[in-house]
């Protein structure tokens, strides 16, 4: 095995690899990853039976090959390599990569041993990669992060018709925002599947700007069962689901008669983010609303206060006083990209749902939404 390939091209690719591989594994193989050589190209690949990754790269073939080594210290090779043309060649039991008069020496580990990597699951259809992963990072502050609650640390994801939806749920917040995505097939029913929150948010991150990414996903029993894929620019991703579902949120985000409020949304995160400073751990920020045209905010206990109005409008109520969080209220109106965000409340200890006001040329924000319960206690 012997091949030549641009150092910048290398590093790329070897540390797009390695976001597949375990932090640690008993398993020593699947810390390494498998480097194939053929004409006029460069495969690396890396699987931890969780998550796969693969990526293709151009590269001068000299001999073609393959060889497993530690993935790891090749990408800390990587690195360190000057910016020169890159020589890799299997030595006997040893892979050295040499570039700019700098040589290293590796030794491999066993081909035989390392797992085969999964099939993909039939293609479903393409999204928008810079889309998709602005989707992503908006739902993906509701999810939680609690192992012992496996399905509630993912993303759910429906597909149905043309429309994507990603949701996550923590039980005190949920998440949605919704997508536009061509589908293979019309007439293609509707499905549902949860993938962990934080391999996703990498896997759309790294995408993010491959153009189109073309989502794979596979029924029980079929090839690549349990798996949904990614696939954008020459890169590769398989992660395995997780099992169960996220609670249905239609009935959630539906609610009866509220009061509407409309706040500028970056002076009102600004405004959270200061008067929060006085707030004990878990204590509420309190928005109390008037039709006055204002909003205050107020937090902190006797001697630590912190106060700010700013103005807003109130619609369907005389007045309305809420409490929240105020991580979760700072983490929800960053995640709009809105001039304005839209309130509608139902009273302390109750929902309350956030969405974007857009222009009038921009249609986008309002798909997404984001439901904060209040809290009951106001101080």
């Amino acid at each position: 095995m012997e091949f030549r390939i641009e150092r910048s091209s290398f590093a790329e690719a070897v540390a797009w690899a390695a976001r597949s591989l375990p932090a640690r594994s008993p398993v020593p193989v699947l810390g390494g990853l498998l480097l194939t050589a053929e004409e006029g190209l460069l495969r690396i690949s890396g699987f931890d039976y969780e998550v796969s990754a693969n990526i293709e790269v151009p590269a001068e073939t000299v001999e073609p090959g393959q060889v497993l080594v530690l993935g790891r210290r090749l990408l800390d090779i990587c690195k360190v390599l000057p910016d020169a043309v890159v020589e890799c060649a299997l030595d006997g039991a040893r892979f050295t990569v040499e570039g700019g008069g700098t040589r290293f020496g590796l030794s491999t580990l066993p081909r035989e041993e390392y797992p085969q990597l999964p099939g993909l699951p039939e293609l479903r259809g393409v999204v928008d990669a810079g889309e998709f992963a602005a989707a992503v990072a908006q739902v993906v502050i509701a999810a939680g992060r609690d192992d012992a609650l496996p399905v509630l640390t993912g993303i759910g994801l429906r597909l149905d018709g043309e429309s994507m939806t990603l949701a996550a749920s923590d039980r005190y917040r949920y998440a949605v925002r919704t997508v536009t995505w061509k589908p293979d097939a019309v007439d293609s029913e509707a499905v549902e599947v949860v993938v962990p929150g934080r391999r996703l948010t990498e896997i759309a991150r790294s995408l993010a700007k491959s153009g189109l990414i073309r989502i794979g996903l596979s029924g029980p029993g079929s090839p690549g069962s349990g798996l949904i894929a990614f696939e954008g620019a020459g890169m590769r991703t398989t992660v395995r689901l997780l099992e169960g579902r996220l609670p249905r949120y239609g009935k959630l985000f539906t609610l009866d008669s509220p009061a509407v409020a409309v706040v500028e949304r970056e002076p009102l995160a600004d405004a959270v983010r200061r008067v929060a400073v006085v707030a004990e751990p878990n204590s509420p920020i309190r928005l109390d609303f008037s039709t006055q045209g204002t909003v205050l905010l107020q937090a902190g206990y006797e001697d630590d206060i912190a106060a700010q109005q700013l103005p807003a409008t109130l619609t369907a109520a005389e007045d309305m006083a809420v409490a929240f969080n105020p991580a979760y209220l700072l983490e929800a109106l960053n995640s709009f990209n809105a001039p304005q965000v839209r309130f509608e409340l139902l009273g302390p200890g109750q929902r309350a749902l956030l969405s974007g006001v857009p222009a009038s040329d921009d249609t986008a924000h309002a798909e997404h939404q984001h439901l904060l319960m209040s809290v009951r206690q106001l101080s």
